[in-house]
């Protein structure tokens, strides 16, 4: 494995792990702003959707947050339907054009919401809506690992406070990660060579996950609200840039 790889893996998962360990999401895009520089695309969304999952898991191990069914039961099945989705639309997707298109729309809502002296929740839109983000945060996770993000922007436009805006993103992170996961075992996407880049990848995550885990217990829920919104915003930026190096081959 070439130095310089190592090097971005290493950095990148101890980075993304920090941010996953305060955000409860965001281990993807973190991870990519590094990993775009130098690790195969197909090899960034194998070991986005790797790193995630076993920050999901220490989370869970951690801190045994409860499962709310009839909160959660609507995203999950949206999720379980959105998954194949994405890992179906995948091969005939354009990943610079759905990084430049995302990384937009973060740019361009994420900034107001943050700015704005105060955020009005949405309500009564009823357990559809909850879905339906569901399946969108699935299908980005088929597509490449970013499940979390229509998630943690629906749950701080409906007004959740912090605990149940994390415990909704631990869950249904852990669920679509780990389906994710087995898609791609199963599809073939796995390979051999990507174990050492696997090794690499798990311990370089998991202290500075728990030290984001640390930080996160200190948030009120406004530093809460505008930290999920501000990785939004920088994960618009880290889409944007990651798409920028195809661009300029064209």
């Amino acid at each position: 494995m070439p130095s310089n790889e190592f090097l971005l893996l290493a950095v990148g998962a101890m980075c993304a792990g920090f941010v996953q360990g305060i955000a409860g999401f965001a281990f993807g895009m973190v991870a990519m702003s590094f990993w775009v520089w130098g690790v195969e695309p197909h090899v960034a969304a194998v070991m986005t959707v790797f790193g995630s999952l076993v920050g999901q898991l220490l989370a869970v191990t951690r801190e045994k947050r409860a499962l709310d069914l009839p909160v959660m039961l609507p995203f999950l099945i949206g999720g379980v339907i959105g998954i194949p989705v994405g890992v179906t639309i995948l091969p005939h997707l354009n990943p610079t054009h759905f990084k430049l298109a995302l990384g937009t729309i973060l740019l361009v809502f994420c900034p107001a919401m943050l700015l704005a002296p105060r955020l009005p929740a949405i309500r009564g839109t009823g357990r559809f809506s909850d879905g339906i983000v569901g399946a969108v945060g699935g299908a980005m996770g088929g597509i490449g690992g970013f499940s979390g993000v229509a998630p943690a922007l629906w749950c701080t436009l409906r007004g959740y406070d912090k605990d149940a805006h994390r415990a909704i993103q631990q869950n249904f992170n852990l669920t679509a990660l780990s389906i994710t996961m087995v898609a791609m075992l199963v599809s073939g996407v796995v390979t051999r060579d990507m174990l050492p880049k696997f090794a690499i990848v798990a311990p370089a995550l998991l202290l500075p996950a728990i030290l984001g885990a640390k930080v996160y217990t200190g948030l009120s829920p406004l530093a809460f609200r505008r930290v999920v919104l501000g990785l939004l915003c920088l994960s618009g930026i880290a889409m944007i840039t990651a798409s920028l190096p195809s661009f300029a081959r064209l």
